[in-house]
């Protein structure tokens, strides 16, 4: 941002120019374009004019989209903002973070999304934003690695495979960090979003008993049947069949950037 400004001296320029881009003048970033002239008498005969450049924070545009947001919802709260090596990290303190968070963060990953969007449009470089609450995601991810490690127990003692319920990219990964330091378990993604989740699998499945405790006949979901491939195992819930759309499938969660809470938003 460039703008011009002029005053009797260069020190009240730059004091103009500190005011009006909301900042002290010691961050004003000015070239001198012309001295004050004075006539006789010691009178102005014209003001001195300086060039003042100021290069707004790229969360700035985020943080006042929050504000608005939160004014509108009628919460009262206080946002503090953190810069990191690729974007920045904004934190919402207030009495209300019930209506802030929502059912497992389901409204602080939409402040996010609308954020990151509003903070990305018309640029190249993607600058990301992370929105948090009161601390809210590291409770969640200590949460999350709690569950994935007494999931990976239990599928391991009985050797079954387990589904965990739906998750976000983001939450997906933290599983899949867990998971991948525990020997005798895998996990992958299946599904589509917004239903896509974590299946959990041990590295030494037991072979499925029939009725009578005989391992040959009879063959269950994922297992064989006179030697027959195993069926691949459907997860979905009947609420996923009978109403949810098709949808591109999102690319992998080992693939992207492990510190990635949302990949790019690009706005025309």
């Amino acid at each position: 941002m460039e703008q011009i400004f002029s005053a009797k001296s260069v020190e009240e320029a730059v004091e103009l120019a500190a005011k009006e881009f909301g900042i002290s003048k010691e961050e004003v970033k000015y070239e001198v374009l012309e001295e004050a002239k004075k006539g006789l008498f010691g009178k102005i005969k014209s003001e001195a004019k300086i060039k003042a450049e100021y290069d707004e924070p790229r969360y700035l545009a985020a943080k006042k989209y929050i504000e608005e947001i939160l004014t509108k919802m009628g919460v009262s709260a206080t946002l503090s903002v953190t810069e990191n090596e690729d974007g920045a990290v904004i934190n919402i303190e207030g009495t209300e973070t019930g209506a802030i968070i929502g059912r497992r963060g389901d409204t602080l990953d939409a402040l996010q999304y609308l954020a990151s969007t509003i903070c990305n449009k018309n640029t190249k470089d993607y600058y990301r934003i992370t929105v948090d609450s009161c601390g809210y995601r590291e409770k969640r991810a200590e949460t999350l690695s709690e569950l994935a490690k007494k999931i990976a127990a239990s599928v391991k003692k009985n050797g079954r495979t387990a589904a965990l319920e739906p998750m976000n990219p983001y939450e997906r990964r933290i599983i899949h960090s867990v998971i991948t330091e525990i020997e005798g378990v895998s996990s992958k993604s299946v599904g589509e979003e917004p239903y896509r989740k974590v299946v959990i699998s041990s590295d030494n499945p037991r072979p499925y008993r029939n009725d009578k405790g005989d391992r040959k006949g009879g063959f269950k979901r994922g297992g064989r049947r006179n030697g027959q491939p195993a069926r691949d195992l459907d997860l979905k819930t009947s609420f996923e069949k009978d109403y949810k759309k098709p949808t591109p499938k999102p690319k992998p969660e080992d693939e992207m950037d492990s510190t990635t809470l949302y990949g790019k938003i690009i706005i025309d």
